[in-house]
């Protein structure tokens, strides 16, 4: 039985060697993954991503992350395509071939297809002299190195090079498309990337649920309002509907004797705390924590401080901002 120390100078040996791998990669990148970025970025329909075996699942992560970030982009499995998907490729997109060989059987047709319907095609393979790489547009050769199971028939290596590759080209195309993480969001609306991108405006209470007072309001009505909203305070305004107080459950006891002889701007506290709509909800956690309060008036600044909405720190538990 291997004893447990083997175990970890292998999986050592092998993150070293892939790491290694990618270094050499770096440095021999050249003009023709400019060339490719321009083919991509020019391209009016779709990137179309295939590969067979394991370069098919490297194909699908790269066709995922350059449709999250801003390159529309699909999978087509090379076999399925000889079977009717070559339809979903036409004039106008752009095809990224995966292969370590440049020789994988299954690509055959579409690779054809590329060439007798003048689709432009990208070929990643690791031998310059390959078909898949003689016959592509634009060819990105990978360094021809072993694969880090030491003997040479485990996809290793050469995956985590395509892959890092795939990614290179996406964040490569996001930049110049000056993509940013609200672009991000779009796509991303759910789970924890989702809920970390989530803008106040995505989660505050608008309209009739906003909890607000005129200055004169009589303190019987803000009560009333208190009540009614649930969100345990009021917003003041002023004659020209700008925030320009808030009263909380503190202010009522601190003016608990004859409240209910004053207005909402005696009991105010003058200029509250507020955060704009555009702000990432993360920022107003981070806002009402530090100030140990539990709501934030939203207020545009671009709007003569008028308010649009309220955000409860439950909004954001909800979402799943923590």
């Amino acid at each position: 039985m291997t004893k447990p120390s083997h175990l970890l100078d292998t999986a050592q040996q092998v993150i070293k060697a892939e790491a290694a791998a990618l270094e050499t990669l770096a440095a021999q990148l050249d003009t023709s993954f400019d060339a490719a970025v321009t083919l991509l970025l020019n391209a009016k329909g779709r990137v179309i991503v295939s590969g067979m075996g394991k370069s098919g699942h490297i194909a699908r992560k790269i066709a995922a992350t350059f449709a999250s970030t801003g390159t529309p982009a699909h999978f087509v499995h090379p076999a399925e395509a000889s079977h009717g998907d070559l339809g979903m490729m036409t004039r106008g997109d752009v095809v990224l071939v995966l292969s370590n060989s440049g020789e994988t059987p299954e690509l055959a047709d579409l690779v054809a297809y590329t060439r007798r319907f003048n689709i432009p095609m990208i070929g990643v393979a690791s031998r310059p002299g390959s078909t898949l790489l003689q016959r592509a547009d634009i060819a990105i050769v990978l360094p021809n190195l072993g694969e880090a199971c030491g003997t040479g028939i485990v996809p290793t290596t050469s995956t985590t090079m395509t892959l890092a590759l795939g990614d290179a080209l996406a964040i490569a195309l996001m930049k110049h498309r000056d993509f940013t993480p609200e672009n991000f969001r779009d796509f991303h609306p759910g789970g924890k990337l989702g809920a970390q991108l989530s803008k106040v405006a995505d989660l505050m209470h608008v309209g009739d649920t906003v909890p607000l007072a005129q200055v004169d309001t009589p303190m019987s009505d803000v009560l009333l309002t208190i009540s009614k909203k649930g969100f345990g305070v009021v917003g003041v305004l002023d004659s020209k509907n700008s925030l320009v107080g808030i009263i909380t459950d503190g202010d009522l006891r601190r003016h608990m004797d004859g409240l209910l002889t004053h207005h909402a701007g005696d009991v105010m506290t003058p200029q509250p705390q507020t955060i704009a709509p555009k702000a990432l909800a993360e920022e107003a956690l981070a806002l009402m924590n530090s100030r140990e309060i539990t709501t934030l008036f939203a207020v545009d600044p671009d709007a003569a401080g008028n308010v649009a909405g309220i955000l409860h720190i439950h909004d954001c538990l909800r979402a799943g901002i923590v």
